[in-house]
């Protein structure tokens, strides 16, 4: 029976809005942390909160489902990174990366028992 492929989006956005939110969050954090004050600090703490709740709308099982994540999440932090803060991305962050991505793959597109 053939998929549909707006079906098949719909996971990885879902994953692409909670890494945002993650990632958002934690530089959020990270500034009220670096003298933005506790105010900035709680607003990225929501953030964290709503990635938890965003990721869990995926009717995965949970290793599976932070697996993946975790593959999606390396992907968006390393590109904010590179787009938000400039941050110069080094030979062996992209060859982390590979691995990062191929271990979801293999996680998420794996056959069990």
């Amino acid at each position: 029976m053939p998929v549909d492929r707006p079906s098949r989006l719909i996971p990885l956005l879902i994953f692409l809005a909670a890494a945002i939110l993650e990632v958002a969050g934690d530089a959020i954090v990270r500034a009220g942390m670096r003298g933005r004050g506790l105010g900035v600090m709680a607003a990225g703490c929501l953030l964290l909160a709503a990635y938890g709740v965003v990721v869990n709308k995926l009717d995965l099982d949970f290793s599976r489902l932070l697996g993946t994540y975790v593959a999606v999440f390396a992907l968006t932090s390393v590109a904010i990174g590179r787009l938000a803060f400039h941050d110069r991305i080094r030979t062996s962050t992209w060859l982390g990366l590979a691995v990062i991505v191929a271990g979801g793959a293999i996680i998420h597109f794996g056959v069990g028992d």
